[in-house]
C-alpha cells in the first residue's frame, strides 16, 4: 500500500479579513408594492435567528487554492537536507531544546545536522508561512487530535498534515494522491473512503483523518517505532522494510534514512521540524494568524434531498465559496441523496438553526428549481413561424463564449459562474472526467431569445430608406412569474419592463411574450460605427439601484466577473455600508 510520492507541502496563503453588511433601515420612497422573487418570498417567510458575522469569500478562495501548495511541493522535492543554513540560532540552544521536545513525546527527537539545517531553513525562509498555518489548524487540529486519541495514536503526528498537504482538504498531488491527508485512491478505499462521481470523502477532514489514525496505528503494531511508521506513511511499509534488510536489520530512522526512497529521506526531518516551530514559535518571533472560524462553531444537519450550493447560499446568504471550505469532499458543488447512504452538510452553527427551522421550504425550493430544468424548452418556445411571418421576427439562441481556466478552478464554480450545468461543460469540451487543466479554454455556450424587426427609418426619403433594426430580447412567461422575478434575472428594472411592453399595471398572463431587453443598430455604415461605439460604452457601464436587503456581496453576485473591490472602486465606498436607493455602476 502506497501513499503519495511528493515529500512535503508547506505553505497555505490566507487573507483574513470579515465584514458585516447591515441592513439600513431608511424609508422607502418609492411606496407602490412591488412582487417579489419566488426566492425573495420565500426567504421572508424563514424563521431567523441573530446571525455571525460574515467570513469574507476572499479568505475563503485562498482556503482551496493550490497555487502555493504545488509551488511549495516542486521547492521542498528539491531541498538539500545536507546544506547549511546561515540563521542565528546556536547549536547548544538547539539542542536542549530538542532534548525538553523529546522528554514530551514518543518520537525520539535527537539533534543532528539534517534536522539542524532543516529548521533553520524553515525560519529563515517559512517564518510567514508558519504564522498562518497557526491560524488555520485552529480549526482543523481539533479534529485530528480527537480522531489520534481514539486510535491511541501520537497527538504530535497532527503535524504531519501540515507537511502533507499544509492543511488544504482539496490539495492533489501529481500522482494523484488527495486530501489533508494525501490518501490515493485504491488506499483511500481499503480504508472505507467513498470516491464517485459525487463525493470524495479523501478530502472530508473528519472521515480522511479517521483513516489515517487507523492507518498510523495499524503501522505502528508492524513496525513499534513512530519515525518507522511515518517512513511506511510515505513511501509504504514495503519500502521501509527494505530499507532495514539493506541496513543490516537496523531500526532507527536516522540509521536506514539513506536507504529509503528520496523524498522519504526528508520526510521525517520536515515533521520533527514543523513540531519545533509550533513548539517554540514565540522565541523565534512568529504571531499565528487569527482564526477566522473555530471547528465548534460548526455544526452539521442531514440532508434530505439534493442540493446544490448555489441553493443553499442563495437560501441561507451564506458564500459558496464558504459551502466549500466546510463541505470540501463534495466535487461537483451539489450535495447528492442516496437512498443507502446519508450526506451532510456543514454550517455555521447560527445557519444551522436557520436550515432546520425552514427545512422543507428550502426543500420545497429545490424541487420548484428542479422542475424548472425538467423542462428547458419552455422558456424559449417561440414557434419557428415567429421568424419567418411579416413582422420580420427571428430568432437567435445561442452565444459562444471562451474562459481561461484559472489555477484553483473546477468545473462547478465554472458552470455555477455561467448558469449552465457540468453535464454541459464536458458535452461542449469532450471532457470525460472532472479533471481540468489551468491555462487550457473551455466553450461555454449560452442561450437567449434575440429577435430582431425590421422597421422603416423616418424623415428619410422614399430613395433613400434603409431598414433599422431594433434588437429585443424575449421572454415567455411562466407560471408563478412576477415582473420582480423577470426584471432579476434579465438585471433590469420594472419600469422599463412595463414601459417597453407598454404595461399599465404590474399583472402579467402565463404565456405571454415579454420584451426584456431592446437596443437598435443603426442605418448606414457610417452612423453603424457610432452607435455600436455608443452601444458598447452602455454596455461596458450599467447602473444598478440599491434595494432593501442588499449587500455589495449579494450585488456582486449578480454580475460574473464582478469582485466587492470592483464595486467599492467603481463607486468610490470606502466601507461596506449601502443604502437602498444608492446608485451603483457596474462595468463589465
Amino acid at each position: 500500500m502506497f501513499l503519495k510520492n511528493t515529500t512535503i507541502a508547506l505553505l497555505l496563503s490566507v487573507s483574513l479579513s470579515s465584514f458585516a453588511q447591515q441592513f439600513a433601515q431608511t424609508k422607502d420612497v418609492n411606496t407602490q408594492e412591488i412582487p417579489l422573487s419566488y426566492l425573495d418570498s420565500l426567504k421572508t417567510t424563514f424563521v431567523k435567528d441573530n446571525m455571525a458575522l460574515c467570513v469574507d469569500s476572499l479568505w475563503m478562495n485562498e482556503l482551496t487554492n493550490l497555487d502555493l501548495y504545488n509551488e511549495i511541493t516542486t521547492d521542498i522535492e528539491n531541498v538539500d537536507l545536507d546544506k547549511k543554513v546561515d540563521y542565528d540560532l546556536p547549536t547548544s540552544l538547539l539542542k536542549s531544546r530538542l532534548k525538553a521536545m523529546n522528554a514530551k513525546s514518543p518520537f525520539r527527537i535527537e539533534y543532528n545536522e539534517s534536522l539542524e539545517n532543516v529548521i533553520k531553513s524553515y525560519l529563515k525562509y517559512r517564518k510567514k508561512s508558519f504564522g498562518r498555518l497557526m491560524g488555520l489548524s485552529q480549526y482543523y487540529f481539533p479534529i485530528f487530535e480527537e480522531a489520534f486519541a481514539k486510535e491511541n495514536v501520537p497527538l504530535e503526528i497532527k503535524y504531519l498534515a501540515i507537511v502533507e498537504s499544509a492543511l488544504n482538504p482539496k490539495a492533489v498531488s501529481r500522482m494523484g494522491a488527495t486530501g489533508l491527508w494525501q490518501f490515493m485512491y485504491q488506499t483511500g478505499k481499503q480504508y472505507d473512503l467513498n470516491i464517485d462521481s459525487y463525493v470524495d470523502e479523501r478530502s472530508d477532514p473528519l472521515k480522511a483523518t479517521a483513516a489515517a489514525a487507523q492507518y498510523m496505528s495499524r503501522m505502528y503494531k508492524i513496525f513499534g517505532d513512530w519515525e518507522l511508521v511515518l517512513a511506511s506513511y510515505n513511501s509504504g511499509p514495503g519500502n521501509v522494510s527494505k530499507a532495514i534488510r539493506r541496513s543490516g536489520g537496523k531500526q532507527n530512522y536516522w540509521n536506514i534514512r539513506k536507504k529509503l526512497p528520496k523524498e522519504t529521506q526528508g520526510y521525517v526531518p520536515a515533521f520533527l521540524a514543523t513540531m519545533y516551530l509550533y513548539e517554540y514559535h514565540k522565541e523565534h518571533g512568529i504571531v499565528p494568524d487569527e482564526a477566522v472560524m473555530q471547528h465548534f462553531a460548526t455544526d452539521t444537519v442531514m440532508v434530505r434531498k439534493q442540493l446544490s450550493f448555489k441553493q443553499i447560499s442563495d437560501l441561507l446568504d451564506v458564500p459558496v465559496s464558504q459551502l466549500q471550505v466546510l463541505n470540501p469532499s463534495y466535487k461537483l458543488n451539489v450535495i447528492p441523496h442516496y437512498n443507502d447512504k446519508n450526506h451532510y452538510l456543514r454550517l455555521p452553527n447560527a445557519k444551522i438553526a436557520v436550515f432546520v427551522s425552514n427545512e422543507e421550504k428550502i426543500y420545497a425550493y429545490a424541487d420548484y428549481l428542479h422542475d424548472l430544468k425538467e423542462h428547458p424548452y419552455k422558456r424559449s418556445r417561440l414557434s419557428s413561424s415567429k421568424s419567418s411571418n411579416s413582422d420580420g421576427f427571428r430568432v437567435v439562441a445561442k452565444n459562444t463564449t471562451y474562459y481561461k481556466i484559472r489555477r484553483g478552478d473546477n468545473l462547478g464554480a465554472i458552470a455555477n459562474k455561467y448558469r449552465v450545468s457540468v453535464s454541459n461543460l464536458k458535452k461542449w469540451n469532450n471532457l470525460r472526467g472532472n479533471n481540468i487543466t489551468s491555462g487550457k479554454s473551455l466553450k461555454i455556450i449560452t442561450t437567449r431569445v434575440i429577435v430582431q424587426k425590421r422597421k422603416v427609418v423616418s424623415g428619410k426619403k422614399d430613395s433613400d430608406k434603409e431598414d433599422e433594426k431594433a434588437v429585443m430580447d424575449l421572454y415567455i412567461v411562466e407560471k408563478g412569474d412576477v415582473l420582480g422575478t423577470i426584471a432579476e434575472k434579465f438585471d433590469t428594472s420594472i419600469s422599463d419592463l412595463k414601459k417597453w411592453n407598454n404595461l399599465k399595471n404590474n399583472t402579467i398572463a402565463q404565456g405571454s411574450r415579454l420584451i426584456v431587453a431592446q437596443k437598435q443598430t443603426a442605418v448606414t455604415d457610417t452612423i453603424q460605427a457610432k452607435v455600436t461605439l455608443k452601444e458598447n460604452t452602455a454596455a461596458n457601464q450599467l447602473t444598478y439601484s440599491v434595494k432593501r436587503g442588499d449587500s455589495l456581496y449579494s450585488i456582486a453576485r449578480k454580475y460574473p466577473g464582478v469582485s466587492i473591490t470592483d464595486l467599492k472602486k467603481w463607486n468610490n465606498i470606502k466601507g461596506e455600508s449601502i443604502k437602498p436607493g444608492m446608485k451603483l455602476k457596474i462595468r463589465s
